[in-house]
């Protein structure tokens, strides 16, 4: 008897002591301005853009388990997850310690959300993770650009930036409006830091050359509109292609996360009150494929027809259409600031609360993942809003004027964004997007030179 207590002891000590131990959750947060689930986006089985959870652990992660899109993506001491929108557990089992499940609510996450990254932090042995870092500074030119680690935003003073990192492999982004954006890797060493030097070249001006290589205007003679009443508008273009627009009058609203809105997120609180003082038209539809085409004579879009809205085209894209569309109509079309659109979308002085753009029911005023075959639709083919406008809920995510920043929960009069950052808005949600992000209040957004099958544009002029 004693000798078979004795092997039983002499076993237990065997084993190592680390599958004792238990792993830790250090936090789990939404990293609000980690772009990776927008910039390297994977579908789920609903053809809808996944979040990601990127694990962060020193030591081997031998299993994860949920409601995971794989294959896994592994680094270093990095692993991402993708996982579809409401997920709320995964498990981790590693080589050394017991098998961990993380339930999202437990950290103040009550379900994932599509296109957004979450950062999940392990702690095992602290001092091991601590030994594991290296400093990255990155000095750039222009000083107004913006600058992306691991598609995270990283805040610079006068040209350079500096982060703490883990050893191992990161990217990098820098970007600023009128240069060619430049994005590569460095592979940290836990011996020294890293130090990198990033000049931008200015892009070639395309709208410039082709104002200077076609300076005749008198080709497409000026035609003024002719106005059926004051609150619509049709402006003719080219070849029998006319832009209807539709007249917002100047008010007072509260933007963002009004108690009408359901399920809002951290982006767009807090709600504050927004003076547009001056009347403007904004388009009655989104930008077709055929007024594309008469304008810039090519077409980007995956799916493909005259009626369907222009996609895949960037912000920068946007633009040059536009001053192209101006000099032909010798009008001065813009894209929508994003109160100007929040406002439209909502309804304007006619606004009845609704949580859509025109309905409480969505399937009545948007093509979204539900019914839209996971593709764009002709344009004005669902009903319109209180103030007569299309699809400002779905089909397509719309390009607004400003860049992207955070609210404030002061009140604000014309307000225009951001004042920095290479980031732009995009508003009211696409053809594949679940319900949450065709509401008028959902914010999404880019890089300005990002193209996407779900992003297009509409247009707006001021009275």
């Amino acid at each position: 008897m004693q000798k078979k207590l004795l092997f039983i002891l002499m076993l237990f000590t065997a084993i190592p002591s680390t599958f004792a131990q238990e792993l830790k959750v250090k936090s789990f947060k939404i990293a609000s301005s980690d772009l990776t689930a927008q910039t390297q986006p994977r579908k789920d089985t609903n053809n809808c853009n996944c979040a990601i959870v990127k694990v962060l652990f020193v030591g081997d992660i031998v299993d994860l388990d949920g409601n995971i899109i794989k294959p896994v993506v592994k680094y270093t001491n990095e692993t991402w997850v993708y996982m579809p929108q409401r997920s709320r557990q995964l498990k981790i089992t590693t080589k050394d310690y017991l098998p961990l499940m993380v339930t999202f609510e437990d950290y103040g996450v009550d379900k994932l959300e599509s296109n957004r990254t979450y950062v999940l932090t392990l702690l095992g042995n602290s001092q091991q993770q601590a030994q594991l870092t290296q400093t990255l500074s990155i000095r750039y030119s222009p000083s107004s650009a913006t600058v992306l680690v691991d598609n995270k935003m990283v805040k610079g003073t006068n040209g350079m930036v500096q982060t703490t990192l883990p050893v191992g492999q990161h990217s990098f982004v820098v970007a600023c409006d009128g240069y060619e954006s430049e994005e590569g890797t460095v592979k940290l060493k836990a011996s020294t830091p890293s130090n990198l030097q990033i000049t931008l070249t200015k892009e070639a001006t395309a709208i410039q050359q082709s104002t200077i290589s076609q300076p005749v205007v008198a080709q497409q003679p000026v035609v003024q509109a002719p106005i059926a009443n004051r609150d619509h508008i049709s402006i003719p273009v080219k070849d029998g292609i006319s832009i209807d627009m539709v007249r917002v009058e100047a008010g007072t609203f509260t933007m963002g996360a009004t108690s009408e809105m359901k399920d809002s997120y951290d982006s767009e609180k807090p709600a504050h009150q927004v003076t547009l003082t001056n009347d403007y038209y904004i388009g009655k539809y989104e930008v077709t494929q055929a007024l594309w085409q008469a304008v810039m004579g090519n077409n980007p879009s995956e799916f493909k027809g005259d009626n369907l809205p222009v996609e895949n085209v960037s912000w920068n894209d946007c633009q040059k259409f536009i001053s192209k569309l101006n000099l032909i109509t010798g009008k001065t079309f813009r894209l929508p600031t994003e109160a100007e659109w929040e406002y439209a979308a909502r309804g304007g002085k006619k606004s009845r609360g609704y949580q859509y753009s025109g309905s409480n029911n969505l399937s009545d005023v948007a093509w979204y993942y539900k019914n839209s075959g996971i593709k764009t639709h002709a344009v004005g083919t669902k009903q319109a809003n209180e103030l007569g406008i299309y699809d400002m809920s779905g089909n397509v995510s719309e390009w607004c004027q400003d860049r992207y920043g955070d609210y404030s929960k002061s009140s604000q009069t014309n307000p225009k964004g951001s004042t920095s950052g290479a980031l732009r808005v995009l508003r009211g949600g696409c053809y594949s997007y679940y319900s949450d992000f065709c509401c008028p209040l959902s914010r999404g957004f880019d890089t300005h030179s990002t193209c996407e099958s779900g992003n297009g544009l509409r247009l707006a002029i001021s009275e």
